[in-house]
């Protein structure tokens, strides 16, 4: 059986994985005062991280799902270019309605397209795309449980500048981002169960970083690990340093991935933010 992987955009994938892998990626929509960008074209991740903090509140930046359309072209180019089937996995449908969209678009293959709710975001799409690609050659069920096992031994965790644009978004209740704002307060998230999950708050981005390096010093021994920031480079590289000399250098995968997050989650996070996103052995 030839395997078709499709993901969104949300999942992060670098592009030199994206090739590698000959997976299909479906842009994700970015509405930037009043003006519609596909993901990651028309608009870079920096100037979209610098504009942000001077959006009016009254007219923030939003996202959108694809339309079907945007997904019936990989399906039918995958097929056409002989997939016996299409695994599709996205960004958690409690976040998001892309998934719900993949799966309208697939009523159109019968029996030809599996829709995969990944339950996460970011490189923990990613990290699950790719366990599929790499599981592609022994056949669906196959790269079904490599996605599932990935899911199960993954972690995504994020430090925030501010709760501002969570609250905006709607992706966590009112209250907790009121509180956030008036103790001017740097909370630490995780995506578990496929929702955004507050997990501590702190009253400096230093102290958030620190409770960041302790999540991510619990993983314990790494098969996949990716830095992730929306434009804090610097910071994000000071995590994997103070990592790196608090544990082994055994334990950390080779290939270490930094990710400025895309637009469209950066969104909803803002800017100056840092996290991970880890598959445990």
């Amino acid at each position: 059986m030839k395997l078709g992987i499709v993901t969104d955009s949300t999942a992060d994938l670098p592009a030199y994985l994206i090739e590698q892998h000959e997976i299909q990626v479906v842009p994700t929509v970015l509405i930037l005062e009043g003006k519609e960008y596909k993901d990651g074209i028309g608009i870079s991740r920096e100037e979209f991280y610098t504009r942000l903090p001077s959006l009016h509140a009254s007219r923030p930046a939003t996202t959108a799902a694809p339309s079907i359309g945007d997904f019936l072209a990989p399906y039918h180019s995958l097929l056409d270019s002989g997939c016996d089937h299409i695994l599709s996995i996205h960004v958690s449908g409690k976040l998001s309605g892309v998934v719900n969209v993949a799966r309208r678009a697939a009523q159109e293959f019968p029996g030809k397209i599996t829709c995969v709710d990944s339950g996460s975001l970011s490189m923990g799409i990613g990290f699950q795309a790719l366990a599929a690609a790499e599981s592609a050659d022994l056949g669906l069920q196959a790269a079904l449980q490599a996605v599932e096992l990935t899911k199960q031994k993954s972690k995504v965790f994020a430090a925030l500048d501010t709760m501002e644009y969570l609250k905006r978004s709607g992706r966590v209740p009112a209250v907790v981002a009121n509180i956030g704002g008036m103790l001017s307060i740097k909370p630490v998230v995780e995506l578990r169960d496929g929702e955004v999950k507050p997990m501590a708050v702190n009253r400096t981005a230093s102290q958030a970083d620190e409770f960041i390096l302790n999540k991510l010093l619990e993983v314990g021994e790494m098969e996949r690990l990716a830095i992730l920031h929306t434009n804090a480079e610097d910071r994000a590289r000071h995590l994997l340093d103070s990592m790196m000399q608090g544990k082994s250098r055994m334990s950390v995968p080779r290939d270490v991935l930094f990710v400025n997050v895309t637009a469209v989650i950066g969104t909803h996070l803002g800017p100056n933010c840092i996290g991970f996103a880890a598959v445990r052995k």
